[in-house]
Protein backbone atom coordinates (compact mmCIF):
# COMPACT_ATOMS: atom_id res chain seq x y z
CA UNK A 1 0.00 0.00 0.00
CA UNK A 2 1.35 3.40 -0.96
CA UNK A 3 1.64 6.15 1.61
CA UNK A 4 0.80 9.65 0.35
CA UNK A 5 2.70 12.51 1.93
CA UNK A 6 0.47 15.21 3.37
CA UNK A 7 1.14 18.29 1.25
CA UNK A 8 -0.58 21.62 0.82
CA UNK A 9 -2.74 22.26 -2.22
CA UNK A 10 -0.14 24.81 -3.35
CA UNK A 11 2.51 22.08 -3.43
CA UNK A 12 0.17 19.68 -5.20
CA UNK A 13 -0.68 22.22 -7.92
CA UNK A 14 3.01 23.13 -8.34
CA UNK A 15 3.73 19.43 -8.99
CA UNK A 16 0.77 18.90 -11.34
CA UNK A 17 1.70 17.77 -14.84
CA UNK A 18 -0.91 18.05 -17.60
CA UNK A 19 -2.12 14.89 -19.38
CA UNK A 20 -5.25 15.97 -21.21
CA UNK A 21 -8.36 18.12 -21.02
CA UNK A 22 -11.29 16.10 -19.74
CA UNK A 23 -14.10 18.58 -20.28
CA UNK A 24 -14.76 22.25 -20.96
CA UNK A 25 -18.22 23.75 -20.46
CA UNK A 26 -18.81 27.22 -21.87
CA UNK A 27 -22.19 27.53 -20.12
CA UNK A 28 -20.96 26.86 -16.59
CA UNK A 29 -17.50 28.37 -17.30
CA UNK A 30 -15.71 25.29 -16.02
CA UNK A 31 -12.89 23.03 -17.16
CA UNK A 32 -11.72 19.65 -15.85
CA UNK A 33 -8.09 18.68 -16.41
CA UNK A 34 -6.44 15.28 -16.00
CA UNK A 35 -2.80 15.18 -14.96
CA UNK A 36 -0.28 13.55 -12.67
CA UNK A 37 1.25 14.43 -9.32
CA UNK A 38 4.25 12.35 -8.40
CA UNK A 39 3.27 9.56 -10.79
CA UNK A 40 -0.35 9.31 -9.62
CA UNK A 41 -3.33 10.62 -11.53
CA UNK A 42 -5.04 13.79 -10.40
CA UNK A 43 -8.00 15.87 -11.55
CA UNK A 44 -8.23 19.65 -11.31
CA UNK A 45 -11.51 21.45 -11.94
CA UNK A 46 -11.60 25.22 -12.34
CA UNK A 47 -14.76 27.31 -12.32
CA UNK A 48 -14.82 31.03 -13.00
CA UNK A 49 -16.19 32.96 -10.06
CA UNK A 50 -19.49 34.83 -10.26
CA UNK A 51 -19.58 38.61 -10.00
CA UNK A 52 -19.90 40.05 -6.53
CA UNK A 53 -23.00 42.17 -6.18
CA UNK A 54 -23.59 45.28 -4.12
CA UNK A 55 -22.08 48.70 -4.67
CA UNK A 56 -20.01 48.27 -7.84
CA UNK A 57 -17.20 50.68 -8.64
CA UNK A 58 -16.86 50.08 -12.38
CA UNK A 59 -13.61 52.02 -12.63
CA UNK A 60 -12.06 49.75 -10.00
CA UNK A 61 -13.65 46.57 -11.36
CA UNK A 62 -12.27 47.03 -14.90
CA UNK A 63 -8.48 47.26 -15.12
CA UNK A 64 -8.04 47.09 -18.94
CA UNK A 65 -10.42 47.51 -21.87
CA UNK A 66 -10.05 46.86 -25.60
CA UNK A 67 -12.78 47.73 -28.10
CA UNK A 68 -13.99 44.93 -30.37
CA UNK A 69 -16.46 46.98 -32.38
CA UNK A 70 -19.28 49.51 -32.14
CA UNK A 71 -22.43 50.44 -34.00
CA UNK A 72 -24.61 53.41 -33.13
CA UNK A 73 -25.38 53.14 -29.40
CA UNK A 74 -23.85 49.64 -29.06
CA UNK A 75 -20.26 48.92 -28.02
CA UNK A 76 -18.66 45.55 -27.31
CA UNK A 77 -15.20 44.98 -25.95
CA UNK A 78 -12.80 42.73 -24.08
CA UNK A 79 -11.78 43.60 -20.51
CA UNK A 80 -9.57 42.47 -17.68
CA UNK A 81 -11.19 42.51 -14.25
CA UNK A 82 -9.71 43.46 -10.92
CA UNK A 83 -9.09 40.38 -8.82
CA UNK A 84 -8.42 39.86 -5.14
CA UNK A 85 -8.01 36.37 -3.70
CA UNK A 86 -10.27 37.04 -0.73
CA UNK A 87 -12.86 39.55 -1.91
CA UNK A 88 -12.94 39.00 -5.67
CA UNK A 89 -11.18 35.77 -6.76
CA UNK A 90 -10.93 34.96 -10.43
CA UNK A 91 -11.90 31.30 -10.12
CA UNK A 92 -12.54 28.39 -7.78
CA UNK A 93 -10.26 25.35 -8.01
CA UNK A 94 -10.92 21.80 -6.81
CA UNK A 95 -8.36 19.00 -6.70
CA UNK A 96 -8.95 15.23 -6.60
CA UNK A 97 -5.75 13.34 -5.78
CA UNK A 98 -5.11 10.51 -6.16
CA UNK A 99 -7.88 10.15 -8.75
CA UNK A 100 -9.43 6.78 -9.55
CA UNK A 101 -10.78 5.54 -12.87
CA UNK A 102 -14.28 6.24 -11.51
CA UNK A 103 -13.35 9.89 -10.87
CA UNK A 104 -11.95 10.21 -14.39
CA UNK A 105 -15.09 8.77 -15.98
CA UNK A 106 -17.21 11.18 -13.94
CA UNK A 107 -15.35 14.31 -15.07
CA UNK A 108 -14.53 13.20 -18.62
CA UNK A 109 -16.56 14.49 -21.54
CA UNK A 110 -19.25 11.89 -22.16
CA UNK A 111 -21.91 11.01 -24.65
CA UNK A 112 -25.17 10.93 -22.75
CA UNK A 113 -27.87 8.30 -23.24
CA UNK A 114 -31.37 8.10 -21.84
CA UNK A 115 -32.16 4.62 -20.48
CA UNK A 116 -35.47 3.68 -18.87
CA UNK A 117 -34.43 1.36 -16.07
CA UNK A 118 -36.78 -1.58 -15.56
CA UNK A 119 -36.97 -3.60 -12.32
CA UNK A 120 -35.28 -6.47 -14.16
CA UNK A 121 -32.41 -4.24 -15.31
CA UNK A 122 -32.00 -2.92 -11.79
CA UNK A 123 -31.79 -6.38 -10.23
CA UNK A 124 -29.53 -7.82 -12.91
CA UNK A 125 -27.11 -4.95 -13.52
CA UNK A 126 -27.51 -1.98 -11.20
CA UNK A 127 -27.89 -3.63 -7.78
CA UNK A 128 -24.67 -5.71 -8.19
CA UNK A 129 -22.86 -2.59 -9.43
CA UNK A 130 -24.00 -0.60 -6.37
CA UNK A 131 -22.46 -3.22 -4.09
CA UNK A 132 -19.10 -2.76 -5.82
CA UNK A 133 -19.30 0.99 -5.10
CA UNK A 134 -19.50 0.62 -1.33
CA UNK A 135 -16.85 -0.26 1.26
CA UNK A 136 -13.67 1.79 0.90
CA UNK A 137 -15.27 3.91 -1.83
CA UNK A 138 -17.49 5.46 0.85
CA UNK A 139 -14.74 6.01 3.41
CA UNK A 140 -14.68 9.75 2.79
CA UNK A 141 -18.45 9.88 3.45
CA UNK A 142 -18.08 8.02 6.76
CA UNK A 143 -15.18 10.34 7.66
CA UNK A 144 -17.64 13.24 7.44
CA UNK A 145 -20.50 11.50 9.24
CA UNK A 146 -18.69 9.69 12.01
CA UNK A 147 -15.10 10.97 12.26
CA UNK A 148 -15.69 14.73 12.18
CA UNK A 149 -13.83 15.32 8.92
CA UNK A 150 -14.71 18.78 7.50
CA UNK A 151 -16.58 19.50 10.76
CA UNK A 152 -15.36 23.09 10.67
CA UNK A 153 -17.67 23.63 7.68
CA UNK A 154 -20.76 21.90 9.10
CA UNK A 155 -23.92 24.00 9.05
CA UNK A 156 -25.84 21.36 10.98
CA UNK A 157 -25.00 18.00 12.55
CA UNK A 158 -27.49 15.65 14.18
CA UNK A 159 -25.80 12.40 15.30
CA UNK A 160 -29.00 10.33 15.60
CA UNK A 161 -28.43 7.06 13.67
CA UNK A 162 -31.99 7.08 12.32
CA UNK A 163 -32.94 10.76 11.92
CA UNK A 164 -29.58 12.52 11.89
CA UNK A 165 -27.62 14.05 9.05
CA UNK A 166 -24.85 16.47 8.20
CA UNK A 167 -25.59 19.61 6.20
CA UNK A 168 -22.52 21.32 4.78
CA UNK A 169 -21.50 23.45 1.78
CA UNK A 170 -20.94 21.43 -1.37
CA UNK A 171 -17.49 21.66 -2.95
CA UNK A 172 -19.21 23.21 -5.99
CA UNK A 173 -20.04 26.37 -4.00
CA UNK A 174 -17.59 29.15 -3.19
CA UNK A 175 -19.35 29.79 0.13
CA UNK A 176 -19.90 33.46 -0.70
CA UNK A 177 -22.35 34.06 -3.53
CA UNK A 178 -25.88 33.31 -2.29
CA UNK A 179 -27.28 33.08 -5.82
CA UNK A 180 -25.10 30.01 -6.41
CA UNK A 181 -25.70 28.51 -2.94
CA UNK A 182 -25.16 24.74 -3.08
CA UNK A 183 -25.37 22.58 0.04
CA UNK A 184 -25.15 18.83 0.54
CA UNK A 185 -27.13 16.82 3.09
CA UNK A 186 -25.67 13.39 3.94
CA UNK A 187 -27.87 11.21 6.12
CA UNK A 188 -26.56 9.03 8.94
CA UNK A 189 -28.67 5.96 8.24
CA UNK A 190 -26.94 3.24 6.28
CA UNK A 191 -29.92 1.38 4.81
CA UNK A 192 -30.62 3.74 1.87
CA UNK A 193 -28.17 3.66 -1.02
CA UNK A 194 -30.19 5.60 -3.59
CA UNK A 195 -33.70 6.74 -4.48
CA UNK A 196 -34.42 3.15 -5.57
CA UNK A 197 -34.46 2.09 -1.90
CA UNK A 198 -37.20 4.55 -0.92
CA UNK A 199 -40.63 3.16 -0.04
CA UNK A 200 -43.80 4.10 1.80
CA UNK A 201 -42.14 3.55 5.16
CA UNK A 202 -39.78 6.44 4.41
CA UNK A 203 -42.40 9.11 3.64
CA UNK A 204 -42.58 10.74 7.07
CA UNK A 205 -38.81 10.48 7.46
CA UNK A 206 -38.23 12.29 4.17
CA UNK A 207 -40.77 14.98 5.02
CA UNK A 208 -39.08 15.62 8.38
CA UNK A 209 -35.70 15.64 6.67
CA UNK A 210 -36.76 18.23 4.11
CA UNK A 211 -38.44 20.41 6.75
CA UNK A 212 -35.30 20.44 8.90
CA UNK A 213 -33.00 21.13 5.96
CA UNK A 214 -35.06 24.15 4.88
CA UNK A 215 -35.40 25.44 8.44
CA UNK A 216 -31.65 25.23 9.09
CA UNK A 217 -30.66 26.65 5.71
CA UNK A 218 -32.99 29.66 5.91
CA UNK A 219 -31.84 30.42 9.45
CA UNK A 220 -28.24 30.40 8.23
CA UNK A 221 -28.65 32.21 4.91
CA UNK A 222 -30.88 35.11 3.73
CA UNK A 223 -33.32 32.93 1.78
CA UNK A 224 -36.94 31.85 2.11
CA UNK A 225 -37.93 28.19 2.19
CA UNK A 226 -39.54 28.43 -1.24
CA UNK A 227 -36.22 29.68 -2.63
CA UNK A 228 -34.57 26.31 -2.02
CA UNK A 229 -34.61 23.35 -4.39
CA UNK A 230 -33.97 19.98 -2.73
CA UNK A 231 -33.27 17.11 -5.10
CA UNK A 232 -31.69 13.69 -5.50
CA UNK A 233 -29.46 12.39 -8.29
CA UNK A 234 -30.02 9.05 -9.94
CA UNK A 235 -27.64 7.57 -10.67
CA UNK A 236 -25.78 9.35 -7.85
CA UNK A 237 -22.05 9.93 -7.68
CA UNK A 238 -21.84 7.73 -4.58
CA UNK A 239 -24.24 5.22 -3.10
CA UNK A 240 -25.01 6.57 0.33
CA UNK A 241 -28.25 8.53 0.48
CA UNK A 242 -27.67 12.27 0.17
CA UNK A 243 -29.55 15.33 -1.03
CA UNK A 244 -28.58 18.42 -3.00
CA UNK A 245 -29.85 21.79 -1.76
CA UNK A 246 -29.53 24.79 -4.07
CA UNK A 247 -30.87 28.28 -4.54
CA UNK A 248 -33.66 28.06 -7.14
CA UNK A 249 -31.97 30.99 -8.92
CA UNK A 250 -28.72 29.09 -9.37
CA UNK A 251 -27.80 29.83 -13.01
CA UNK A 252 -25.10 27.24 -13.72
CA UNK A 253 -25.95 23.70 -12.62
CA UNK A 254 -25.42 22.19 -16.08
CA UNK A 255 -26.57 18.58 -16.39
CA UNK A 256 -26.70 18.33 -12.59
CA UNK A 257 -30.28 19.54 -12.74
CA UNK A 258 -31.23 17.79 -16.00
CA UNK A 259 -34.51 15.88 -16.33
CA UNK A 260 -33.75 12.20 -16.03
CA UNK A 261 -30.96 12.76 -13.52
CA UNK A 262 -32.28 15.21 -10.91
CA UNK A 263 -35.39 14.17 -8.99
CA UNK A 264 -37.08 16.67 -6.70
CA UNK A 265 -37.43 15.33 -3.17
CA UNK A 266 -41.09 16.40 -3.27
CA UNK A 267 -41.60 14.19 -6.33
CA UNK A 268 -39.84 11.25 -4.69
CA UNK A 269 -42.10 11.62 -1.64
CA UNK A 270 -45.22 11.80 -3.83
CA UNK A 271 -44.17 8.71 -5.76
CA UNK A 272 -43.48 6.79 -2.54
CA UNK A 273 -46.94 7.79 -1.30
CA UNK A 274 -48.58 6.65 -4.53
CA UNK A 275 -46.75 3.31 -4.45
CA UNK A 276 -47.71 2.77 -0.81
CA UNK A 277 -51.28 4.02 -0.75
CA UNK A 278 -52.32 4.43 -4.36
CA UNK A 279 -52.87 8.18 -3.98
Amino acid sequence: MRVFTRMSINQHIASFRFTRLLKADSQTKTIAILGEIGGDRAIVTIEKSPFQTGDIDLQKLITDISLINSNDVYFWSKVNLYQDLIESPGAKLNLIYPATETHIRKYDDQKLHYVRETPEMYQKYVAPYIETMKGDRLKWVYNILFEGKESETFIYHDKSPTEGFVLLPDMKWDGVNIQTLYLCCIVNRLDISSVRDLAGEHIEYLERLQDTIKKVATEKYPLEKDQLRVFIHYQPSYYHFHLHVVNVQHPGLGDGIAIGKAILLDDAISLARTMAFGK
